[in-house]
């Protein structure tokens, strides 16, 4: 049973480390934002007010992003146990995920692992099985974060970078590719058994070059061919990093869409 509660803002203990977490409150079906791989919960501000006030939104800070504290691990199992830690945190039994990019991964996880407790996913920009991870593409992330890291440390007080080392980054970006292989993460969307609706960007995302990234979004036609709980909700202009800006009305259509499908599915 999902407890309704008012709106609330604070530090939720997980761990080594604690989270900064804002809950809408309400009555309405619960929402639970899961952020990109470096970003904080204030970029889902364009989709909230899409979606208004009928809905209950829960978002959150990772690990060493925005108003979190530092943590010992980093590590993907530690983004999919402070899942759980948040929503039993704020008393939610069973939510709809909606997760960018490295958040569109763990919703697909949790989703897969919890589907008694998951309403629905949208996954938006990620979540993608495709093997783009070769010893090449990880001395270019090694070499990104160390050019990248003189730069950190004057964006940290501002919230735009994570309290992170260099290394501790791109060892978050590896592993991301390791477990967005088609090996490892179509298994994961297979044996999804909720509703699941993709929003779809165009062009590259940071890092990525030339057309790496719309290869990348090709793999969805095989998991939507073998899985017809999954289904693609909408192909945005937008790219990577600007479409929860500029495509949050098809966002907050996914979303919309996601949970008529559950609740067709459960009459």
């Amino acid at each position: 049973m999902t407890i309704e509660q008012s709106a609330w803002t604070g530090m939720v203990p997980v761990e080594d480390t604690a989270l900064a977490v804002t809950d809408t409150g309400g009555p309405g079906i619960p929402v639970l934002y899961l952020n990109g791989q470096f970003a904080t919960q204030g970029y889902w501000r364009h989709v909230i007010a899409e979606l208004g006030p009928q809905w209950r939104h829960l978002t959150y800070d990772e690990r060493a992003r925005g108003r979190s504290k530092r943590s010992a691990d980093y590590s993907f199992e530690a983004a999919v146990r402070d899942v759980d830690a948040v929503l039993a945190a704020r008393g939610v039994d069973r939510a709809l995920l909606v997760g960018w990019s490295y958040g569109a991964v763990v919703a697909a996880h949790w989703a897969g692992r919890n589907p008694e407790r998951t309403l629905g996913a949208v996954l938006v920009d990620g979540a993608f099985p495709h093997d783009w991870l070769d010893e090449a593409m990880e001395q270019r992330i090694r070499k990104l974060f160390r050019r990248l890291g003189w730069v950190m440390p004057l964006l940290r007080p501002t919230g735009l970078a994570p309290r992170m080392t260099a290394g501790q980054q791109a060892d978050s970006n590896i592993e991301l590719g390791v477990i967005s292989r088609e090996r490892e993460l179509g298994p994961v969307l297979d044996g999804i058994t909720v509703p699941v609706r993709y929003v779809v960007a165009s062009g590259t995302s940071f890092g990525s070059r030339g057309d790496e990234q719309e290869r990348i979004r090709t793999s969805l036609t095989a998991v939507t061919a073998r899985n017809p709980n999954i289904r693609i909700s909408a192909k945005v202009a937008g790219n990577h990093g600007s479409l929860l800006r500029k495509d949050s009305p098809a966002i907050a259509g996914a979303v919309r869409e996601t949970a008529a499908a559950r609740d067709h599915l459960a009459r």
